[in-house]
C-alpha cells in the first residue's frame, strides 16, 4: 500500500513538472511574443539592449509608471526561459516596510504574497494561462521569493525580477544583489519619486553609492565604468510613457512646482477715495459682543449716533 501510495504521488509530481517543462518549452502553448511589447523609446531600446546582454549581470531600471520597466523585464525573462538560457524565474518585490513580516497573512508563501506579486503575473498571462504558470509554480520554474526569506541563498541559472525597490531598506538592497550566482541575471526596478523611504532607500541608496564609486575608480584610471561594467543603470522618464497618453499628464500634474506666491497674488485695483466736500461727518461708536471666549471672533454691531 505504502509503495503504491508513493508512486501516485511520484507520477503525479512528474506530471507536474512535465506540465510545466512542457509550458517553458513549447511555442505552440506561448502566444507569440512578437505581438508584445516592442520598445519605442530611444531609453526602452537601450534598456532592451542591457537586457538582452548577459555580460550585464545587475540592471537597474528607474523611472515613472508606465514606462515599461517590469513588462520588459518580463518579457525578456519568459524569451530566456524559453530559450534554455537559464532554467527559473524568480520574482521579489517588497512587502511591508519594516522585517517583511507577512506571517500574518493567511497560506502559503505564494499565496501570502499575491497582492504584491500580481503586477507582475498580470504580465504572464499575457504569455501563458493560469494553468500553466501555476504548474510552473508548482516546479519551481516560477519562484516567488520574500526579500525576508532570501539570506543565504545563492540564485543560480535564473532571472530574477526585483520589482518596486525603491521601497526597500539599504541593507535588503545589500542582501538582494548578493544573491546572484553563476549564470544568472538581476533586474531591479523602481521610482524614486514614489519611495515611502524618502533617503533612506535602499534603492536611492545603492545608485548614490554606485556614482561615488564610479567617480573614484574613474579618477584612479581602472577600466570600471558605466559603459564597461557588468552593472548598468537606465534612467527613464515621462517621454517614455508608453501604457497611456493621460498617465503623462497626471505625472506632469503632480511634478508641476508651485509659483512664487508673488506671482499667483490677485492684485486688486486700489480703492477709490471719494473727496468729502463741506458734507457732515457721521461719527460711528463701535460696540464688541463676544459670544464666545475666542477674543479673535468678535460678533460686531455698529451703532450710528
Amino acid at each position: 500500500m505504502s509503495c503504491l501510495l508513493f508512486s501516485l504521488l511520484l507520477i503525479s509530481k512528474n506530471s507536474f513538472q512535465m506540465r510545466a517543462f512542457s509550458a517553458k518549452r513549447s511555442s505552440t502553448s506561448l502566444k507569440s511574443l512578437s505581438n508584445y511589447y516592442k520598445p519605442k523609446s530611444y531609453n526602452q531600446k537601450k534598456y532592451c539592449e542591457y537586457l538582452n546582454d548577459w555580460k550585464i549581470k545587475l540592471l537597474f531600471a528607474i523611472g515613472p509608471a508606465g514606462t515599461g520597466k517590469t513588462m520588459l523585464a518580463c518579457n525578456t525573462a519568459i524569451k530566456d526561459l524559453q530559450s534554455g538560457n537559464i532554467n527559473k524565474i524568480i520574482l521579489t518585490r517588497p512587502v511591508v516596510p519594516v522585517e517583511e513580516d507577512i506571517g500574518f497573512l493567511p497560506g502559503n508563501i505564494n499565496k501570502k504574497m499575491d497582492p504584491w506579486t500580481r503586477p507582475i503575473f498580470d504580465i504572464f498571462l499575457e504569455f501563458y494561462s493560469q494553468k500553466d504558470i501555476d504548474s510552473m509554480i508548482h516546479a519551481n520554474v516560477i519562484e516567488i521569493a520574500p526579500l525576508g526569506y532570501m539570506r543565504g541563498r545563492t540564485f543560480k541559472n535564473a532571472f530574477i525580477i526585483a520589482d518596486e525597490m525603491q521601497n526597500s531598506s539599504p541593507n535588503q538592497m545589500l542582501m538582494l544583489t548578493t544573491r546572484i550566482g553563476e549564470g544568472s541575471k538581476m533586474v531591479i526596478t523602481g521610482d524614486l519619486k514614489q519611495s515611502d523611504k524618502g533617503l533612506e532607500s535602499g534603492l536611492y541608496d545603492f545608485i548614490r553609492k554606485f556614482n561615488l564609486y564610479e567617480k573614484i575608480e574613474m579618477i584612479h584610471n581602472t577600466t570600471m565604468s558605466r559603459d564597461s561594467s557588468e552593472i548598468k543603470i537606465v534612467e527613464m522618464n515621462n517621454t517614455d510613457i508608453e501604457r497611456s497618453p493621460v498617465i503623462e499628464k497626471i505625472l506632469d500634474i503632480y511634478n508641476v512646482k508651485p509659483m512664487p506666491p508673488s506671482i499667483v497674488q490677485i492684485q486688486q485695483p486700489p480703492k477709490q477715495v471719494e473727496a468729502l466736500n463741506n458734507t457732515t461727518p457721521t461719527y460711528y461708536r463701535r460696540n464688541q459682543r463676544f459670544d464666545n471666549d475666542c477674543a479673535m471672533d468678535p460678533r460686531e454691531s455698529w451703532l450710528k449716533d
